[in-house]
């Protein structure tokens, strides 16, 4: 048989066919709380049904997966699903592929809205693979009134396996189990049954150890500080040792605190006795729920505490916080500082706290023993810290004013390079354009039999990847340049704030919010001030720099 010519392979059909448009798919794969040891949907199936079905559609490619693992449906603030929108919004992805509706989400009113008006606002063409639903095709024209419906039923199931596994819950509650996801400090779970607590003879004696500090007398912060020096392992610090927590953002620092010692003195669970649901679910929050509804079981597990010893803790505590109360106090005030000031020695936040007046101090001795922090913040007046940070923010106003009245130099000049950018994207788009109708006759050509199957996909890579590196080079021009024009209209706005803070002003919350990233205290006379806003304008100082 005479072989077909090849000639021109890569030049358009000409013919009025329209050019076939490559989608840029996105799979999306959530398994549910309630689904995790199910296998209809697991996280593997879920992907290979969605990649059986790619395979039989030439003008899909698979861009990106995104996942959500052990995620409820009925909320989409989900990792995984919002970085998916982002790249959406990005022009990363046109194409959106599910298992079915419910992997989407369990939300009617939700769902609904992405499906009818998110998606298609954003030119997204949708695919739930078994509902049998492909937004772009004819066939989907009566889906108006079906797609809502099955999403009202998956709201509905989502609904009463909430409601089953609370009623489950409260019930094992009410049995004496434990249904917390990590056993308190001080007990492991029991091998054989995972609702009842066994002593932990790792913990154990630092529980103990705290109970009879506490009714000895010693306060909270010299407890704190023995557990520090003695290198006992912190709740957090012991829990990520063996594996039941993996974030460093829930293990924090690893060190003790007042706090958790002061949580731990008023728990129950010591004296061998379950007090649970302390807290409800209202609205996919935890809220605190009264104390009469509570749900108290005596002698579920092994004490470690004697209940003599825990109620002379309990009347020391209150004395102690009598005593406090009697002592005249300044009235509460809020902090407006909270998380900004920190020593300059050991890096660690500086407390405030409240007497005759607020003043900021390094805890660090106190906490990690004596050589902890060399520094000389025992005691900053908080009215001083205030001045010294008024007088530094003013400093800095007649800088950034200044640079200010040479941005507005400049306003041609950006003017003139976004044009220059205008002027390139358009090319590049011309360029994409030009590459998709010949990647249209490539696939032409292909189910022709002009091209074997290896040179087709060969091609097809090749102008695949020039059709992305402009699209990607486009979104670079674009990002550049926006972000450009954001941050210069942000520092002409952050000029004017930093105007308005005259002798008269003081220091107050949203100035502070505005306008400070950071505060470091190396003594009462040197403090230092991160601005918010200092890391955000490179762009804005290479224009400055560009004389």
């Amino acid at each position: 048989m005479a072989r077909k010519s090849r000639k021109g392979t890569a030049v358009p059909a000409k013919h009025n066919k329209p050019a076939i448009k490559i989608w840029r798919a996105a799979l999306y794969i959530r398994l549910s709380v309630e689904f995790n040891s199910g296998r209809g949907d697991s996280l593997e199936t879920q992907r290979q049904i969605m990649e059986a079905y790619i395979a039989l559609c030439p003008d899909i490619e698979i861009t990106e997966v995104y996942t959500d693992n052990g995620t409820t449906g009925r909320t989409f603030e989900r990792e995984g699903f919002q970085r998916m929108l982002r790249d959406v919004e990005d022009g990363k992805i046109d194409c959106i592929v599910v298992k079915d509706l419910s992997r989407l989400g369990r939300n009617a009113i939700d769902t609904g809205y992405y499906i009818e008006k998110y998606f298609p606002l954003h030119g997204v063409r949708f695919i739930a693979v078994n509902d049998q639903f492909d937004s772009s095709t004819p066939e989907n024209s009566g889906s108006h009134l079906i797609v809502p419906l099955k999403n009202m039923i998956n709201e509905a199931y989502a609904a009463d396996i909430s409601k089953k596994v609370r009623a489950q819950q409260n019930q094992a509650m009410r049995d004496g189990e434990f249904v917390g996801s990590r056993p308190p400090y001080g007990y492991r779970k029991d091998p054989e049954n995972c609702h009842h607590l066994l002593v932990n003879e790792d913990t154990a004696p630092v529980v103990r150890q705290i109970f009879q500090w506490a009714a000895g007398g010693v306060p909270l912060n010299e407890i704190v500080k023995r557990l520090n020096i003695s290198g006992a392992l912190s709740p957090s610090r012991y829990a990520a040792s063996v594996g039941l927590i993996s974030s460093s953002r829930i293990t924090g620092s690893g060190q003790w605190h007042s706090w958790v010692i002061g949580k731990m003195l008023t728990d129950e669970v010591y004296l061998g006795d379950m007090v649970q649901g302390k807290h409800t679910s209202v609205g996919h929050r935890q809220v605190p729920t009264d104390p009469e509804n509570w749900i108290v079981v005596r002698g579920t597990h092994e004490p470690l505490v004697n209940r003599e010893d825990f109620e002379r803790v309990q009347i020391i505590r209150r004395a102690a916080a009598e005593k406090y109360t009697r002592n005249g106090k300044r009235p509460y005030t809020q902090n407006i500082l909270q998380g900004r000031v920190f020593c300059g020695c050991c890096g660690k936040p500086l407390h405030r706290r409240r007497s005759t007046k607020y003043y900021y101090r390094c805890i660090s001795n106190d906490r990690r023993g004596d050589g902890a922090c060399l520094s000389g913040v025992h005691y900053l007046p908080e009215e001083d810290l205030f001045r010294t940070i008024l007088t530094i923010i003013r400093q800095k106003a007649e800088v950034v004013m200044g640079e200010a009245l040479r941005l507005k130099q400049y306003d041609g000049k950006v003017v003139a390079q976004k044009a220059q950018v205008d002027r390139e994207i358009v090319q590049l788009r011309q360029q994409t354009e030009k590459n998709k109708d010949l990647l249209a006759s490539l696939y032409e050509n292909f189910v022709k039999g002009v091209l074997t199957r290896t040179e087709y996909l060969e091609m097809k890579e090749g102008y695949s990847k020039k059709i992305s590196d402009a699209v990607e080079k486009a979104q670079q021009l674009q990002t550049r340049q926006a972000e450009l024009e954001r941050q210069m209209a942000q520092y002409t706005s952050m000029a004017d704030k930093l105007a308005a803070v005259d002798q008269d002003t003081d220091l107050s919350a949203l100035l502070v919010d505005q306008l400070i990233e950071r505060i470091t205290v190396n003594g009462p006379e040197d403090v230092s001030i991160q601005f918010a806003f200092e890391s955000e304008f490179g762009r804005v100082m290479e224009v400055l720099a560009d004389e």
